[in-house]
Parts: structure tokens; sequence; C-alpha cells
């Protein structure tokens, strides 16, 4: 299993983040600000739509169906003293309104309560998506059945530095209990089209009066078919994780109890060029198809113009598992190509000279996560030149000691990783001794990346004094021996002093605009993001704000949109 090895060895380098916030005596807390001086951007999440039957089987009357979290940028993943890191200290207040609910039924809020109304009021916002839970909502429905069939409940949030994206959820009462068929394995190449054949079953003891149909697919998906009685909304901005295509369909027709149905014609899923991974989902929920439609008239939902999605009977239960949604994954033939530069500079004995580590994608797929549904960080391990101490580090990176026993730093580049990333670490150094052609190495962290079969431009050199034909930073060239003596010339020092505690994170970290390649340890433009766990979130103009912990920040600049 390769999951778990990885995630003792991340934990373990963020145990040394936290450990060095705290000595630093600065707290775990980050700006609330993105780096243009806009609010940090933070969702309200939790379902956004709910069924309940009025047969009874809407689960433990004593469990919510919704639980409400924060979700701010940067990671969840707590330190070795096992806390997550505050992404904004200020006073806010989100306000959960059920009003919507008249009728349709009793929900039970979290927090402090005025009749349909509720309050929970904080100071802090932990980063990533699970550290901050607000509470749970249950919802029953009244005794003698709901007169009405649709309701909604709104959640908002305010808060001085601090931009709130409210939660919409859409609540459906039904006699019928609808579950969707388990997807097979797509077997579809990257640029190809899959046909996914969607299928439901009527669970429950009573007809289903119409059927409300919700899929999904990430940003390397897209679906070639626009049907009339389907709206759809495309997201090509915020966080990565948010991008792609939702599409609501209302299906009219009777759906008797007990029989199974599938879609006329397979639902037509393409994959971009880029497209590694990509998630797709769906799930069936019972409606009628006439009130439907008002589900979707608010969230930038637009309609289809062709013929209408529809459904047909089959003659009996096909095999397979039936639950709540369907899921594949998919393409998985793509691959994706990380290259680590290093730079070279020359100085006298206390000198401080600036020397970028580079972190680029060149593709051709994005990386949606290491293994589905993995989100974790990939992690790029830099040991300095012998004769230097960092006296400024990237906001993205922090010391410690790395896998092998060797003092160093750790930067972290979040995912998703577009396909076009390109990230810079800027380390400033102060020569201390001068050490000619001395090296540290730029190595991404030892793992199995089952999606890049050419891991040899995965490390790179940082180069001080070099002799004038030695002075390569790419790769093993005119590297050191694998166990090199401090004093060798030739190859970094054994055990580099970084200067943990000294090194200033002032420094400017992420990549500036511009469409041309990347030189060794350079600038250039490119895009660099993170979802899921790891919590990035795109800024208005295309800026990428991925804060970790303690001060870990990360800015870059996305060069095109999916």
């Amino acid at each position: 299993m390769r999951r778990p090895v990885r995630r003792s060895i991340f934990r373990a380098g963020l145990g040394l983040v936290a450990a060095t916030v705290l000595a630093a005596g600065s707290g775990a807390a980050v700006p609330a600000l993105a780096a243009d001086g806009d609010p940090l951007p933070v969702r309200i999440t939790g379902e956004n739509h709910v069924d309940l039957s009025l047969q009874g089987d809407n689960g433990d009357p004593a469990e919510p169906q919704i639980t409400l979290r924060l979700a701010a940028p940067g990671s969840d993943e707590p330190g070795d003293d096992g806390e997550v890191p505050v992404a904004h200290q200020g006073r806010y207040r989100i306000t959960i309104d059920a009003g919507g609910l008249a009728g349709v039924a009793q929900a039970k809020l979290p927090c402090t309560t005025s009749g349909a109304t509720a309050t929970c009021e904080g100071d802090r916002i932990h980063a990533g998506e699970k550290a901050d839970v607000l509470g749970g909502i249950r919802l029953d429905i009244p005794a003698g059945g709901s007169p009405r069939r649709f309701g909604e409940i709104t959640v908002t949030g305010e808060g001085e530095g601090v931009a709130f994206a409210p939660l919409h959820i859409q609540v459906v009462v039904s006699d019928s209990r609808i579950v969707s068929h388990e997807l097979p394995a797509p077997g579809v190449g990257v640029g190809g089209t899959w046909g996914a054949p969607l299928g439901l079953r009527n669970a429950g003891r009573a007809p289903a009066d119409g059927v409300v149909l919700r899929f999904r697919g990430t940003r390397g998906l897209n679906f070639p078919d626009s049907y009339g009685n389907c709206v759809y909304r495309h997201t090509t901005d915020g966080p990565l994780k948010d991008q792609g295509t939702d599409a609501i369909c209302a299906v009219s027709g009777v759906y008797e109890a007990g029989a199974a149905y599938e879609v006329t014609e397979p639902l037509k899923v393409k994959t971009a060029a880029f497209a590694l991974n990509d998630l797709f989902t769906y799930s069936f929920a019972p409606a009628d198809a006439g009130q439907a439609k008002a589900l979707p008239k608010t969230g930038g939902y637009t309609p289809g113009t062709g013929a209408p999605l529809t459904l047909r009977k089959l003659a009996g239960t096909p095999s397979g598992v039936y639950s709540s949604k369907g899921t594949a994954w998919l393409p998985q033939d793509n691959s994706y190509d990380i290259l680590i530069t290093g730079d070279s500079a020359r100085g006298a004995v206390g000198d401080k000279v600036t020397v970028n580590v580079g972190f680029r994608n060149l593709g051709p797929a994005w990386v949606r996560g290491l293994e589905p549904p993995d989100d974790d960080p990939m992690l790029v391990y830099v040991a300095l030149p012998p004769g230097t101490t960092a006296t400024k580090i990237p906001e993205d990176c922090w010391a410690g000691r790395l896998d092998d026993g060797s003092d160093g730093y750790g930067c972290w580049a979040h995912t998703p990783v577009l396909e076009d990333a390109n990230l810079t670490f800027p380390f400033e150094l102060r020569i201390d001794k001068v050490v000619e052609n001395a090296k540290g190495r730029i190595r991404m962290q030892p793992f199995d990346y089952p999606s890049e079969p050419d891991q040899d431009n995965n490390s790179a050199w940082i180069v001080l004094n070099a002799a004038d034909d030695d002075g390569s930073t790419q790769g093993t060239t005119g590297g050191p021996s694998a166990d090199p003596s401090p004093s060798a010339p030739g190859g970094p020092s054994a055990d580099p002093s970084p200067g943990a505690s000294g090194g200033d994170t002032s420094g400017s970290t992420g990549a500036t605009g511009g469409d041309g390649p990347a030189s060794s340890g350079g600038t250039s433009g490119g895009g660099l993001a993170s979802t899921g766990a790891g919590g990035a979130v795109l800024l208005g103009g295309g800026a990428l704000l991925a804060l970790g912990l303690g001060a870990v920040l990360v800015v870059v600049v996305r060069r095109r949109s999916a």
C-alpha cells in the first residue's frame, strides 16, 4: 500500500512546520487576506440535496443528514501536536435560514436558534475542509405527511476579512426511494468518449411520479449532448475542485415500485487531452418532474437545447450494486511529467545570493490527485550547498530533517496541479565559506507516482561557485556520489546547515505571469492549484492562494482556464 507510507512521511513533514512556527513564537495563524488584499475566500460546505421519504426511511432520528463545515484555503493535515493551522482570526457569523422548509419538513438546527433561523459565531477559521464543524441539521417529515414536496435551506456568512460562499440545500419529499446503479470501469482512453450506462431502481413501496437526475464531471470531462430537459452549469474559475460541469435533469414518467430503468441511450462523457483520473458522478432522486424544473433556477444554470433525456424500463433488475450514487474515474491512460529545476550563483564569503528551485508540470495531463480519490500534496526536498545558510526561505517551505536523516527544507505543491503548472521557490543564501562547486540536491519526495513514467527529471541541483565545466544544475549530471564527503569538491554536505531557526520567511514566492518556457529556476508563468484536503482556492484574475501549516503560503498565476 503506497498511501499509508506516504501519509506518514507527509505528516512528519507537517510536524516540522508546526515545530518551526512554534519555535518562532508566531503561532499557527496566517493572514486572512489574499495576495492582492481581497478577503480570504471561505466556502460553507455540506450536503446540497436531501431526499426525505414519506415511508419513514430517513435514517437514525438521532443523526443529522447534513453536516455543515467551513472550508478555507490550505491543508487540514495536523502536525505532530495534533493542531490544524488557523487560516483566519477574527469574528464571523454564519446564518442558517430554514424558512424555505415551511410545510415541507421540520429542521433541527445547530448553534443558537430563533424560529426557523440559527446563527453560529466564531473567532477563528482553520485551514482545510474538515476542522471547522458548525454542526448538523436533522430533517424530519411532520406528522400526517408533507403537503409540499420541495424546500430549501440557505446558509450564508459574514465577517471582516472573509468572503463566504453560501450553501443552498434543496430538500425533496417523496413516498418513493430511488437508488442508482453502480458504473462499470469506463475503459476509455484520453480524448475518447465513454457511453455511461446510467440506471435506477425504485426500492420503495410506492411509484415515483418523475425523477431528477444529477450528474457532474470534473474539469477534464465534458458532455457533448445537450438535453432539453436538463440545465447545465459550467464552472471555470474558483477552486479547481469545484471546476467542471454540473447538470440537473427533470425526467417525467411513472417509475414503478421494484422496477429498474436505464437511460434510453448512454450518456456521452468526453475526456479532454489533459484529463487523468477525472471524476464522474451521477444520482437519481424521486420528484415531480413538473415541479423539479424549479430547482435549478439559481446557481448559474442554463437550459439544454436538444431532445429530452429519457429512461426505459428493464425486463428485470440488472446484476450489480445500487446505492445513492454512481462513480467513475476516467481516463487512466494519460500521464504527466514533473520537471524539477535548479539554479546556480557565485559569491564571496558574506555575500547573499538568491537561487530559485523550480517545479513545473510538462503535462500533458493535470494531476487531479495522486491516486483517486487521494489529494495529498506533492513534496519537494531541498538540501543546501555546504558552506551556506538560508537567510530567507519561501513561505511555502519549511525547515527540518529530510527522509534521509539530513537537514534541509520541504516545499509542497498541492494537488490538483494544472497541466501547465510552473512554480518557483526562491531561497536567499548567505555564503559562510567558499566551497568550489558546492552542490545541494533538490528532489521530489520518494513515492511511486503511478502516472509519471519518466521520473529522471525529478531532481536537480543548487550549485554555488561552479567549476568552469561542472556547473550543471539539472538531474544527476555533474552530481556527487551517493554518500559524498562534506569537504569533497563537487558534492553537497551530508548534513547541510540550512539555518532552520534563523531563516527569514519574508522572501517572495510563486510564479509571475508569462507564457514563455521556464528557465532553470526561473519565475515564468504557469499555474498550480489545490483542492480537497489541500484547500486551495483560485481567486479573481486567476491567482491562486494555497495556505498551509504555519506561515505556508503559495501564490501562483494560472496561465489559462480549462
